[in-house]
């Protein structure tokens, strides 16, 4: 089994909407899958939403036991501090969270990205 964190806008759990900012979102649903299908999901509120520090998220995602970060956008600093707590990133998704989960079980979501942002840890 593996859990994946998807950032997003809204706590309709597999319904909900990725954000396009992995640290300012207000939920993020946290999905339990196996190599080929979902066997559940939780959403818990972001409790640094709406402002957060560098660092606080990928902590926070890690105490969540998430695997895998999957979001709209993310800079390069919070991209390796993810790496550091052992937490794999996608980036770039767009779309419902069933949707996006799916695609990725399917190897079609695995590139990372950084935001074009200037400060590299605020997308």
């Amino acid at each position: 089994m593996k859990r994946i964190a998807l950032a997003c806008e809204t706590g309709f759990g597999l319904e909900a909407v990725l954000s396009p900012h992995f640290g300012r979102c207000p939920f993020y649903v946290l999905v339990d899958v196996t190599s080929d299908h979902i066997l559940g999901f939780q959403v818990v509120r972001n409790p640094h939403y709406p402002d957060h520090q560098p660092g606080v998220v990928p902590q926070f995602i890690r105490s969540q036991n998430a695997h895998v970060m999957i979001a709209g956008g993310m800079g390069p600093t919070a991209i390796d501090l993810f790496n550091q707590f052992g937490i794999d990133v996608a980036t770039g998704a767009r779309g419902k969270v069933k949707d996006v989960v799916e695609a990725y079980l399917r190897g079609e979501i695995q590139e990372v990205a950084a935001c074009e942002h200037h400060d590299s840890h605020e997308c």
